[in-house]
């Protein structure tokens, strides 16, 4: 990997301990300090966490929100997404995907099947985020054996937290995109009842046209290809401008109703629909490929045809806390429940393939009174769910998953040293009638860390964890052509249980006008499940077997900022960002599929007054560590811009924010996106969004 020194020098200066002051707190939602983690049954401080944890909130999350969760999230340290075009993606932790990142709203899952193929969207809409938490750690075995590689928590306002300072309180944002000729707007309103009752109320719509994308459309080895066929193919193979059958339409709508006690008592309920409808991106017909490309396989059905998901979701949501005495503080219950159904239509307007899934999840947290330094929360949670798939491309036979789990968090505070754990019990039941299969799973998960102060505002964190996952019912029972990852995917019905022991090491610094975090990790995988390809064909498709084996995952992250300059209220600051993982399969399988390279941002920000900007790199280095059926990934330079302002002072809740990202219109793809030879990252893009409450 060849880098211009220059640009080297610029990444490392800015990964250096820069200076930024404290993070401002969201002016929106003042109590919600970006240094406070809520995803946990109660507060903590990120400062003092024995995992890296980040947090989107406030103007940063203004800035980076998109269409889906995965690119809201892609430019976190150690986060990208699995980017199935614009409307479809999911965020991908250190490598890890699917089955081993558990994505919530508000705490309970999304309720969708995006786990069972990246072509399906998460059912969560960044629109109406309050902010996003990115968990690992002992916090993350109190949500499942899923969150063996993390979380991320949507929280939203759907069901209110506290009375508003007047009668009525309202979040608004809108914006527009000229990539995707995008245009979004979203609202909700809280108004207060009288008696400790408050009413919400809220909606989005969100459209976007076929996507603009920087360079060529198709990668360079499907364009050799193409060259080497000839005729209309290899003109076809050389397009550029937008990416055909792109575009999306949705809408969510959404109202709850709380009380709001004293003492911390509260109850409420919320009742959401979601209809979103979205195309992915075509492919490219090559009748003579070399089969190292073979994930672009001419004999793909779906080629050339315009393939449209019409997804709809209906979920009903409750929270209630009880304040309890003696060595109890409160109780916490958290349930939901989905009705989910997607439509994939064929061009002609026929419906191929339809999924259904009913899942519901309820927990409840007893927490405890902190004494003497101690404080934590134990409970349990169930979750159950429902699928089936009807159609031509159902390769999963219909199933039902059902899990109970035990867990418990403990925190004790002895001054410079804090220490923290975290143990899980879960029982899952996995079944499907058709196949005439049932497999019970019992899977133990703990993990124990802590923290030191060492002084010069410098604090040192490390952790240790061994979790267990139960297969999923798509890695025991899948069998059939699966169109998106273009693919014949068969399970393995005699799985055992995955398990994972994983190191993690934290540097935390901060002083007046500079901080720094730097993390590093390492994760050993028993049982490591994944698709592998067998050599076979079947039905014009390569075909993949899930298969178990040792794999090992390590990495990095820096990120850090060093203030510059004071100019008044405006604060100038040098921010830079590194990560990297590396994700093998031992024993010779070779390295593990889309993991991300090597990536560095760099920038200089101007933040704290009525005007404020950034100017940034974000440099990716090429992947050339690929598995079969991959192809390499040439790296990639972005040069993106934004400018902020607050019309009515720096402390209003009311800000719009101009910007322009991929200023120089580069090609960029994107390693984790299976799609990433026919449907590279966005191209010049500039952005304009306006959020307001009051």
């Amino acid at each position: 990997m060849t880098k211009p020194i220059s640009f080297v020098a610029l990444l490392l200066l800015s990964a250096m301990p820069v200076a930024a002051e404290e993070a401002p707190a969201d002016r929106q939602h003042g109590e919600q300090d970006p240094e406070i983690i809520v995803t946990a049954p109660y507060a903590r401080d990120r400062k003092l966490v024995a995992t890296a944890i980040s947090v989107l909130s406030g103007e940063d999350l203004q800035r980076q929100t998109r269409s889906t969760i995965g690119e809201t999230l892609a430019r976190q340290p150690g986060v990208t997404s699995s980017f199935f075009g614009p409307n479809a993606s999911r965020p991908i932790l250190r490598g890890l995907d699917n089955e081993r990142v558990r994505v919530l709203t508000d705490g309970i899952g999304s309720f969708d099947v995006s786990n069972t193929s990246v072509d399906h969207a998460v059912a969560a809409n960044p629109l109406l985020a309050d902010r996003v938490e990115i968990v690992r750690g002992p916090a993350a075995l109190l949500y499942g054996s899923g969150a063996i590689g993390g979380v991320v928590n949507m929280r939203d306002l759907r069901i209110p937290r506290e009375l508003p300072d007047g009668t009525v309180h309202v979040d608004a944002v809108a914006g527009l995109a000229s990539a995707a000729e995008e245009r979004n707007v979203a609202a909700s309103l809280n108004a207060s009842l009288g008696g400790g009752f408050v009413a919400h109320v809220d909606a989005s719509i969100f459209g976007s046209g076929d996507y603009r994308t920087g360079g060529f459309i198709f990668g360079r080895e499907l364009r050799k290809e193409a060259a080497e066929e000839g005729g209309e193919v290899a003109e076809e193979a050389q397009a550029r401008g937008r990416v055909d059958n792109t575009s999306a339409r949705t809408w969510d709508v959404g109202g709850g109703i709380a009380w709001i006690g004293e003492g911390g008592a509260s109850f409420g309920l919320a009742v959401s629909h979601l209809a979103n409808r979205y195309g992915i991106p075509n492919t490219l017909e090559i009748e003579h490929h070399d089969d190292h490309a073979g994930h672009d396989d001419d004999h793909d059905e779906h080629a050339h045809e315009d393939i449209t998901l019409d997804m709809r979701q209906t979920r009903v949501d409750v929270r209630a806390s009880l304040p309890l005495g003696g060595p109890f503080k409160q109780l916490n219950v958290r349930g939901g429940w989905a009705d989910y159904q997607h439509d994939e239509i064929e061009d002609n307007g026929e419906i191929g393939t339809s999924f259904f899934n009913k899942s519901w999840e309820g927990r409840i947290e007893l927490v405890q009174e902190a004494r003497g330094g101690w404080q934590g929360a134990s409970g349990v949670q169930y979750f159950s769910r429902n699928f089936r798939a009807v159609g031509e491309e159902a390769y999963i036979p219909a199933n039902e998953t059902r899990q109970i789990g035990l867990f418990t968090l403990q925190e004790l505070d002895l001054g410079q040293v804090r220490l923290e754990g975290g143990a899980r019990y879960e029982r899952a039941n996995v079944k499907s009638a058709i196949v005439g299969r049932e497999r019970r799973f019992d899977s133990f998960s703990l993990s124990a860390g802590g923290s030191v102060d060492l002084g010069g505002g410098f604090r040192l964190a490390a952790s240790l964890a061994r979790t267990e996952r139960a297969p999923s019912a798509e890695e025991l029972f899948a069998n059939g052509a699966h169109a998106a990852t273009r693919a014949f995917e068969i399970g393995n019905l005699n799985f055992r249980t995955e398990r994972q022991l994983g190191a993690e090491a934290v540097l935390r610094g901060r002083g007046s006008g500079w901080r720094i975090e730097l993390s590093a990790f390492l994760n050993r995988f028993d049982n490591y499940i994944f698709l592998s390809p067998t050599g076979a064909e079947e039905d014009e498709l390569p075909v993949f077997q899930y298969a178990q084996a040792d794999a090992r995952f390590y990495g990095f992250e820096i990120e850090g900022a060093v203030k510059l300059a004071q100019l008044g209220q405006t604060r100038i600051d040098l921010t830079g960002m590194l990560d990297y993982t590396r994700a093998d399969i031992l024993r010779g399988g070779g390295a593990v599929p889309r993991i991300p390279p090597l990536r560095m941002i760099g920038g200089v920000e101007a933040s704290g007054g009525d005007i404020g900007g950034r100017l940034e790199l974000e440099h990716v280095t090429r992947q050339d560590r690929i598995a079969g059926f991959e192809t390499e990934s040439p790296a990639f330079t972005l040069v993106n811009a934004s400018l902020s302002w607050k019309p009515f002072g720096p402390d209003s809740a009311t800000s719009v924010i101009v910007q322009a990202n991929n200023i120089f219109d580069v090609e960029a793809r994107r390693h984790s996106s299976f799609l990433k030879d026919v449907a590279p990252l966005f191209g010049r893009d500039f952005r304009l969004s306006i959020r307001t409450a009051f």
